[in-house]
């Protein structure tokens, strides 16, 4: 009569593991060497330190009406508006919008300050 085979090889099982194990050796210490390479730049001026961001400021209020500098601007001119104070202005725009006023109206103005070319944008809420 022929006995039946009770116990489990494990010899295939720990093949598996140690290819896998020197796979790991292998791939380990090329993980440690990648990084970030940053160029330092070496002949930075004071002016361009100190120089203050000129930055444009437009409120958005309420009733979602469109303030430049304290004066009131009308969604149909936003666009030519933005065009001409862009120039003055070239490190970029800060949206302070109201708490009350819509979300569409936020868009517009942001969508017409990229079209009028502002690369930075930045909102906060009043």
């Amino acid at each position: 009569m022929r006995e039946t085979f009770n116990e489990i090889n494990i010899t295939p099982l720990t093949d598996i593991f140690l290819v896998l194990l020197i796979i790991m050796m292998v791939v380990a210490p090329l993980l440690d060497s990648q990084g970030i390479s940053l160029t330092v730049p070496e002949n930075v001026e004071q002016s361009q330190i100190d120089k203050d961001p000129e930055i444009l400021t437009i409120v958005v209020t309420q009733g979602d009406k469109y303030l430049i500098n304290n004066e009131e601007v009308s969604p149909d001119l936003l666009g030519t508006v933005l065009t001409q104070e862009v120039k003055k202005y070239p490190d970029g725009l800060l949206i302070q919008a109201d708490g009350e006023s819509s979300h569409a109206a936020v868009v517009k103005l942001m969508d017409k300050a990229r079209y009028a070319g502002v690369k930075a944008i930045s909102l906060d809420q009043i």
